[in-house]
């Protein structure tokens, strides 16, 4: 049921008591508790794999390999998964994921209750439940504006942030207690049971049915858009890089965890889950202070203070503390882990708008995933060469470095409007065009003197940033030769459809900076704007023949 295998999900600060409106709404409430209750047991099958592989193997690359063959997938397929969230009955499609997910923990329960568990069968098994996990992602992030009014959809999303602290607090300890006193099979059967519970809850969901729209993207136009705005858009650039390191970096501490309880810390498997419960606690822990850092820090120093407590901790976890000293250390780990995926999370939800943020968004989980399954495996081989120890110091040093060599790379403000702005006039047609019918080339005649032109170009190119992000795959400008002061901007689309999306697509944020490039414009008109469609040279009227 959750998000991310083996390590904390992105949050959102803990709600204020004025912020839980939204469970008012009888089929939120419903929901959210079930997703409570199904990540609990997430976690609970997490720390019996985690553990088992320690019964399995001593070496710190097999027990690295299961948080690497969790996390791959979502790297893989988050990207797609955001497609089909956007172009598949939501309801249903999470219906097949759970099931699918319990089908994988019945696995694990009936092949741990025969004892004909490998390494090799955990492994698969937990790759089959990150493929789960990443199909379910972005559909249960992408159905919250279906459950609540719009202005109570932050504190909804900040509910199922808290939800999955919740999980993570009382899931870890409670596999661990389990899987110590009643074995694997148990741990896994519960995790079964509650499948059923989101099950259950899904299929008492009456999702009304979606509207028909004549622009609905399929599956590879929309695969395409999404790539198109995460290539262009400089600021989830911005983002992703910093994610990636920090993730890559403080990967270490999460890979190595269970070989740090047992070896290091002499602990049996419910202390191991009791030091995740301290995680989770202190990622509840760290929510709830977040407002408080948030007036007194801005997203680059929340990161900053994040990665330099990573790195404290995962530098005292490595002298091989006393189990009662660890606790404090892991709450305090779960709070600098929370603030880092809260900002970073944050900070992308706010610069992305509505029409692509469920793709956006799993590029985002793509980085992630990607930077912790790399890491994890690297962290892993690392250990196994010189030490756990030495490999935790090397993971906190670097995490450090970086963290102060990238603090000059700010992150995006994410304060612009994002709405729609819908001030394009629709196109003027001599005849009905088809949908599929392309590429498109738009091109937009400006005229602007000689001393305006270095500003003009300037402003062009900051709003072709724009046209890419929102739908083109080439952009250019141009000059006409017999008169120089006639300025000709020109991008194409690849078909008359995703021009039209594109109208939709426009922002608040982008109109102002279109208007920054028409004022320029010295005609008596608005600038002069050409569609012009391809020609299907099949088609086309065949000339006459040479009567020679």
């Amino acid at each position: 049921m959750t998000t991310e295998p083996s390590a904390p999900a992105p949050s959102l600060p803990a709600p204020s008591p004025g912020s839980f409106a939204p469970l008012r709404h009888a089929t939120f409430a419903v929901l959210w508790g079930a997703t409570v209750l199904g990540n609990t047991g997430s976690f609970m099958r997490d720390v019996a794999s985690s553990w088992l592989v320690t019964d399995l193997s001593a070496s710190p690359a097999a027990v690295a390999l299961i948080q690497a063959a969790g996390t791959l997938p979502i790297f893989l397929l988050a990207i797609p998964a955001g497609v089909l969230s956007d172009i598949l009955d939501r309801r249903r499609f999470l219906i097949a994921a759970q099931v699918f997910l319990a089908l994988v923990s019945l696995s694990l329960l009936l092949l741990s209750r025969t004892g004909l568990l490998t390494i090799e069968a955990l492994v698969g098994l937990t790759f089959l439940g990150g493929v789960g996990a990443a199909l379910v992602a972005p559909a249960w992030q992408s159905i919250v504006p279906e459950l609540v009014p719009r202005a109570e959809l932050k504190s909804a999303v900040a509910l199922n942030s808290l939800g999955i602290n919740i999980a993570r607090s009382i899931g870890p300890a409670m596999g661990g207690l389990l899987l110590a006193s009643f074995g694997a099979a148990v741990t896994y059967g519960a995790d079964v049971a509650s499948y059923i519970l989101v099950i259950s809850a899904l299929l008492w969901w009456k999702r009304p049915p979606a509207s028909d729209d004549a622009l609905a993207e399929h599956f590879g136009g929309a695969f395409r858009a999404g790539l198109r705005y995460a290539r262009a858009s400089r600021e989830l650039h911005r983002v992703l890089l910093r994610a990636a390191v920090f993730f890559a970096l403080a990967s270490a501490v999460w890979a190595l965890l269970p070989l740090v309880a047992r070896q290091l810390l002499g602990g049996d498997a419910g202390f191991y889950g009791i030091l995740l419960g301290a995680v989770g606690a202190g990622a509840i822990g760290g929510a709830l202070v977040m407002p408080r850092l948030r007036a007194r820090l801005d997203a680059d120093g929340l990161i900053l203070l994040a990665s330099l407590v990573t790195a404290g901790v995962m530098a005292l976890l490595a002298l091989s503390p006393p189990r009662l000293l660890a606790l404090p250390l892991l709450f305090v780990l779960g709070g600098a882990w929370i603030t880092a995926l809260t900002t970073l999370n944050g900070t992308a939800q706010a610069i992305l708008p509505n029409w692509v943020r469920g793709r956006a968004l799993a590029v985002y989980l793509t980085v992630f995933n990607g930077a912790m399954t790399v890491g994890s495996i690297a962290w892993g081989l690392v250990a196994q060469e010189i030490g756990i120890p030495a490999a935790l110091v090397a993971g906190a040093v670097a995490l450090a470095a970086f963290a102060l060599l990238l603090h000059r790379a700010k992150l995006p403000t994410g304060e612009v409007d994002l709405l729609p702005s819908n001030h394009w006039p629709e196109p003027l047609l001599a005849a009905a065009v088809a949908d599929d019918r392309g590429p498109v080339i738009i091109t937009i005649e400006y005229r602007v003197t000689a001393e305006d032109r270095p500003a003009f170009l300037a402003e062009l190119r900051r709003f072709s940033a724009s046209r890419r992000r929102d739908g083109a795959y080439a952009w250019g400008v141009s000059e006409d030769s017999a008169e120089p002061g006639t300025i000709v901007e020109w991008f194409f689309v690849e078909s008359w459809a995703e021009h039209l999306r594109q109208h939709r697509r426009v922002s608040k944020a982008d109109a102002d900076v279109q208007a920054g490039v028409t004022r320029f414009h010295q005609g008596p008109e608005s600038p002069k704007v050409r569609h012009l469609l391809a020609l299907d040279a099949a088609r086309a009227p065949k000339p006459l023949s040479d009567p020679a």
